[in-house]
Order: structure tokens, then sequence, then C-alpha cells
């Protein structure tokens, strides 16, 4: 299976200005071959990565694009491909048109094997054109990778990834399952009685946040201040993603270790995100993360992550005997069972509620996931659910 290693770089600034040139190549030829399909396809011309491939060596021999041949060929023509999943994942329904990359922003350029060179002793990535770059290497392994993907990200700080074959290594079994209930007022509630409260991350730098903006809006465009002012938001952008992501990877890493089945919702999370009453506070609370870093980590562990359908009334029907309120409604926390009398919290009746679905269901070898086809059936505006996997060591 693959796993993806990201990790520190620190050019200098020489380096930095190269790599820089790099990007704005990488970025040009993106854009002119993305104009270049669209065009070629009004016009009712099939122009795939092969014909782009040829007009490209085209241009770089053209001498208004002579700069073109100042940087590495390899990430060039990685970004062809590139495009070339981007319309193929189009074509697939899976995203929107390609768009053109912007200037400013994160920026990328691909390299494969014969474009770099690796050096863990030394500490030291080696990059056509560029030179060594020195490396924060987080991680005691030889890396055997087929490329390499150089990223900027807005607010300064480069990174290099690598997509690498890992085995997957079987945790010993606990014997122990669990239900997991996702929520805005509490992050996540555990039908073992665990309440993980949601730390709220972006809400935590809102006034300092909007300070910035502020004074941003204020400064004149394309001028050096106002570049430096959205340095400066961007930080505290990457500062609000990073501290997110390191709470869903320790929370996901703890599940898997403690959990041989993991029993979740399967939300709508788009869905709620066009709602303006919870996007923001979805968004902050990064649902999907934690979502996707619990089946890319069950799988690379020897774990079952079981999906409940988004339709079943989870936190309606009775964890007790199994009447479902029809007066539970979004606002009410916590309510008395009719039928029973058994006094209910939401989440833990809930969660207790998936995880007896859950497992009752996997036991029979069956998925209470929905198909593709059942879900569009319901509703027909509804895109199908795409499984993005990115593995994280544990």
């Amino acid at each position: 299976m693959k796993a993806r290693h990201t990790y520190r770089l620190y050019p200098t600034d020489s380096q930095a200005k190269q790599l820089a040139q790099t990007f704005g190549c990488v970025r040009y030829v993106y854009n002119w071959a993305l104009n270049l399909r669209s065009v070629g396809f009004k016009n009712g011309e099939r122009i795939g990565y092969t014909q782009t491939s040829a007009a490209l060596t085209k241009l770089k021999a053209q001498s208004d694009a002579a700069w073109l041949n100042d940087v590495s060929s390899v990430p060039l023509q990685q970004c062809l491909r590139d495009l070339q999943t981007a319309y193929k994942n189009f074509f697939e329904k899976r995203t929107g048109y390609p768009s053109f990359k912007r200037k400013n922003g994160p920026q990328s350029a691909e390299y494969t094997k014969s474009g770099f060179k690796l050096d863990v002793e030394t500490h030291t990535l080696t990059l056509a054109k560029i030179g060594a770059i020195k490396v924060k290497w987080s991680r005691n392994t030889v890396l055997d990778a087929s490329s390499l993907r150089v990223k900027r990200d807005a607010s300064g700080r480069y990174f290099v990834s690598f997509v690498v074959e890992v085995q997957p290594v079987q945790l010993p079994e606990t014997g122990q399952a669990v239900g997991i209930d996702f929520g805005l007022n509490r992050l996540a509630t555990l039908s073992t009685g665990e309440r993980i409260a949601n730390p709220k991350h972006g809400y935590k730098h809102a006034k300092r946040m909007a300070f910035l903006q502020r004074r941003l809006a204020r400064k004149t465009k394309g001028s050096n201040r106002r570049k430096h002012a959205a340095r400066v938001v961007a930080k505290l952008h990457a500062k609000i993603a990073d501290t997110r992501m390191d709470a869903a990877h320790k929370f996901t890493t703890d599940m898997v270790k403690r959990f041989d089945t993991i029993c979740i919702e399967d939300l709508n999370l788009r869905g709620m995100v066009k709602n303006h009453s919870l996007a923001r506070s979805v968004s902050d609370a990064g649902i999907g993360i934690f979502t996707r870093l619990l089946e890319s980590k069950a799988e690379r562990y020897g774990r079952k992550v079981v999906k409940i359908d988004r339709w079943f009334p989870s936190s309606k029907m009775c964890s007790a005997c199994g009447h479902i309120n029809s007066a539970v409604v979004l606002g009410v926390k916590d309510w008395k069972c009719p039928a029973c009398g058994v006094h209910h919290d939401r989440d833990d009746n809930a969660a207790t509620n998936i995880k007896a679905v859950g497992l009752t269901v996997s036991a029979h070898g069956g998925d209470v996931k929905p198909s593709k086809a059942k879900a569009l059936q319901r509703s027909p505006h509804r895109s199908a659910n795409l499984k993005i996997v990115e593995h994280e060591s544990v």
C-alpha cells in the first residue's frame, strides 16, 4: 500500500529564487496547456497529453519562450500529466473543470527519478538545476520514491512530499469496538461514554484573523506592504491548519490503537457546508479530516471502519428499546423515551446506536453504507461520496 511522507525543506536565498523560477515556469506551462486544450475543445479538436507534450517542445524552441529552458524539464513535463489527471477527474465527474493556477497562493513542482537525488545521511535533497537543499528528516527511514513534489505554501514554508510503498502493520487485537458520533458542540462522542471537546481552532484566532484581514484590505494592491500583510495572514491560517491536523492525528491514532472495529456515520459534509449557518463551524471542526484519517490508518494497521447510512435515525432511536421518537429535532440535546421511559443524552444515544448497528450488519458480512446508485436515487442532486486515502504514520 502507498503512504505519503512530507518533510520540511530549508532552501537558501538563492535556492528559493531558483525554486520560485521553477514554480513560475510550471504555472505558466500548466495555464498555457489548459488554454490550448480549452480552445481546441471549443473548435472540435481533441487535444490530450501527447499533443500538449509535442506542443511544449515547439514552444521551448521559440525565442520568446527560451526562458523555459532555464529550469529543469522534468517538472514542466509533469505538470502536463497533472493537467491530464485533472481532465480525467472532470470527465469522471469527481471534480469541476480544471482552473488556471494563480501566482499568489501555494506553488508546487513534481520531479521524477531522473530529476532528483536523495541523501538521508547528509540530510540533503538534490534537485536538477538547483542543487542540494537541506531537509529536516522526521523519520529514520530510507526512502525509495519514484517521484516527489516540492511545495511552497502561502505562508512561505517549503515542503517535499513523497508517495512510497509501505507494508501494512497488524496491531495486536484488543477485542474492542466503538461507535463515534461526530458533532459541533462536542467534536466526538464515543459509545464508551467518552466525550471529546471541540477545540474550535479557528474561533480561537477569529479576532486576530479579522484584524489582520482588515489591515490587509487597506494595503495598496501590488505593493510590498500588501505582500507582507498577506504573508502574515497566511501564516495564521497555516497555524490553525497545523493545530487542527495535529489534533486529528492524535485522536485517530488513539482510536486505531484501542479498537478493532470503529463505527461512524456517513455524514453529508458537502451538504452541511452549503448551509451558511453551519458552514464555518463544520469547516472549523474538520470532521472530514478525522474520518479520512480513520479510514486510512485502519486500512494500514489492520482495523475495520464501518460507515453507517447517513439516513439511519441514530439520534431519534432509543438505544434501550428501539423506539423511534420523531419529536427529537436538531435542537434537542436530551430526551426521554416515550415507550420505555429511559432518559438519553442525544450524542451518547447516537454513539451507542451507531456501534450496535455497525456491529450487527458487519457481523453478517454486509455493509450499512448505501451504494452510490441508491444514494443518487434518494437525492439526485447529491454528489457521490469519494474516498480519499492519505496514509500517515501512527
